[in-house]
């Protein structure tokens, strides 16, 4: 759809790959385009930070063969064909020991499994690949889901301990499209023709990435405006959406979309319905503590390694260093030891210290040769609101993207109803919400007079 001759001046707030994407596919429109992002740099989720001597993702990302939106994506920025894909291993540590699980035979040897709970596990997965009705999924809790199909043995060794790994105690909340969503993309990765987890990335990790799209956004005339936290969002009488801004500065816009969590949404427009505001205050967020490792020497092979002991105070380690070159990290080995809470979780209350004393003393448990000095850097990520929580039938419940204010919309990873949050997916959200919302809300404005822009 060419909507250059119908050109308005687009207000997004919010600076992750949710608000690139748009502001980037906006502009391809013919559309002028303003970036407010309250961090000092773009990328959100995606961004990247200093660990010691070395820059690399502030969270772990890797990309799969069957990640369509983001390899496009990817192709226009001129970095897919520098990527580099690495088939990568699984690994699994239960009843206090590690197990690889990187493919069949693996799997049949695995010992705290029964025959019939492998069989059962198996089949509850493939089972899963081949569900199409995914919103029938929403109707039922998915631990009663999996108790069902994978039996009460299975569930308690190995689904039980994943979910609470993943959702804390809030997967009692959760519905089953939850692990329908989880296993279909596992599958999607395993379509290639290969059979095997192809994992990609970007030389130079989403440091490179942002940087490259940040100048692209740039040379096509976007305006990227960072450490400019958005206070307000209020339409006017003659039609404008004024965006008040730090220190009482104001910009007005023709049309504003929102890519800030559902809760904040709801606190910056004070003009919602209350409708609108019940449903985007419903929504419950996991949030992230995530420590950065960089180590001497490698942990294990794997690049990631489930658990299911719950005495570890970590979701999982991510073995960076597996697929990523440890040249790009000056010959080091980078880990990601991911612990995902609920708001209430008394491990927000953890220090920096106390955290990196117990994950550090559950390493020297699982692996018998780390030894704590080969710690060489540990930095934590602290983030409230990462995922929104899939509970029972919560498509019905999602607010709408256009809003009850006119020329405002909510574009945000609250969107995601049948997938797993992701940058693919993340940039699926945004690219369907602008064919299916934005662009058409100019078509439906065309004959009508134009809004005139300013700024300040």
């Amino acid at each position: 759809m060419d909507t250059s001759d119908q050109q308005c001046h687009w207000g997004i707030v919010g600076g992750g790959m949710m608000g690139l994407t748009l502001a980037h596919r906006l502009s391809q429109q013919g559309q002028r385009v303003t970036v407010m992002e309250a961090a000092p740099n773009v990328g959100g989720l995606a961004d990247a930070w200093k660990l010691g001597d070395v820059t690399w993702d502030r969270h772990y990302h890797v990309t799969l063969l069957s990640d369509l939106r983001l390899r496009k994506l990817l192709s226009e920025l001129e970095l897919e064909q520098t990527m580099q894909w690495v088939e990568t291993k699984t690994g699994f540590f239960t009843d206090g020991k590690l197990y690889s699980m990187s493919n069949t035979l693996e799997f049949l040897k695995f010992p705290p499994l029964t025959l019939v709970e492998k069989f059962r596990l198996g089949a509850t997965i493939f089972g899963a690949s081949k569900i199409k009705n995914w919103k029938r999924l929403e109707q039922t809790f998915v631990a009663d889901w999996l108790r069902k199909w994978s039996g009460v043995g299975t569930f308690r060794k190995i689904w039980l301990p994943l979910l609470q790994a993943k959702l804390g105690q809030t997967y009692r909340q959760v519905s089953a499209a939850f692990i329908w969503a989880t296993i279909a993309r596992m599958y999607r990765a395993r379509q290639s023709g290969l059979k095997k987890e192809m994992f990609g990335y970007v030389p130079g990790g989403y440091a490179k990435v942002l940087e490259t799209f940040a100048a692209r956004l740039e040379s096509d005339g976007v305006q990227l405006l960072t450490s400019h936290p958005v206070q307000q969002v209020f339409r006017e009488d003659e039609g404008q959406v004024r965006v008040d801004g730090p220190h009482g500065e104001s910009r007005h816009f023709d049309r504003v979309v929102l890519t800030t969590p559902s809760p904040l949404v709801s606190h910056i427009c004070p003009q919602l319905s209350e409708r609108d505001r019940e449903r985007h205050e419903r929504i419950e967020y996991l949030g992230i503590l995530c420590a950065s490792v960089v180590l001497k020497r490698p942990l294990a092979k794997y690049y990631v390694t489930n658990i299911t002991d719950d005495w570890v105070p970590f979701t999982a380690v991510i073995e960076m260093t597996t697929l990523v070159d440890p040249a790009e990290l000056g010959g080091h080995h980078l880990i990601y030891l991911p612990r995902y809470v609920a708001q209430d979780d008394p491990a927000w209350q953890w220090s920096d210290e106390q955290l990196e004393e117990k994950f550090v003393a559950a390493l020297e448990r699982m692996y018998p040769e780390f030894d704590r000095d080969d710690v060489l850097a540990f930095r934590v990520s602290r983030v409230r609101r990462v995922m929104a929580l899939p509970t029972l039938r919560y498509s019905e419940h999602l607010p709408s993207i256009p809003t009850s204010i006119p020329n405002v919309f909510a574009v945000n990873s609250a969107q995601i109803v049948k997938g797993t949050l992701n940058v693919n997916e993340v940039i699926e959200i945004a690219e369907d919400a602008l064919t299916d919302h934005l662009l058409p809300s100019l078509a439906a404005s065309s004959s009508q007079p134009q809004l005139a822009t300013s700024t300040p």
